[in-house]
């Protein structure tokens, strides 16, 4: 499965960051290949808490939406393994880190929740059909013959 953040996206939303962590002490260049590592390490870490309630088909069928905020949470586990890999962690990045890995795990417990497209690759139609949660058990059984009603003669 591909990384649920890239280093554009971290380029796009915290550029000065990426600089100051990732960046070569002598000439100012990123080290790419450790940025790309910690993005692959990040969406691990995300795909390991929430496959406590969604299965990894569940994970592939996610909708933009639940893409968008992955990201974000990507980004903020990035940025943190990377300020470790180059020994530059601080407190914000910490923070950021922490709030993301609680808001997976609520996820993951069932106090909030991704969406997901339809099988049929647009995006959920809002029926009835389409509301079930990813670990819902569905029963489809045939009408009973004994009722009330059919005993009664009625």
């Amino acid at each position: 499965m591909p990384a649920y953040a890239s280093q554009s996206d971290i380029e796009n939303r915290f550029p000065d960051e990426l600089i100051l962590l990732a960046g070569d002490e002598t000439d100012g260049s990123l080290d790419a290949g450790r940025v790309a590592s910690a993005l692959g390490d990040a969406s691990t870490e995300i795909r390991a808490i929430l496959k406590a309630r969604y299965g990894s088909g569940d994970l592939e069928r996610l909708d933009a939406d639940s893409l968008d905020i992955l990201k974000v949470y990507a980004i903020d586990i990035g940025l943190y393994r990377i300020a470790l890999s180059f020994s530059r962690s601080n407190d914000q990045i910490k923070e950021r880190y922490d709030a993301a890995i609680k808001r997976l795990e609520a996820i993951a417990q069932g106090k909030g929740g991704l969406s997901f497209e339809t099988s049929g690759g647009g995006p959920s139609s809002g029926d009835d059909e389409d509301l079930t949660s990813p670990n819902e058990v569905l029963i489809d059984v045939p009408d009973r013959v004994f009722t009330r009603n059919r005993l009664r003669g009625l």
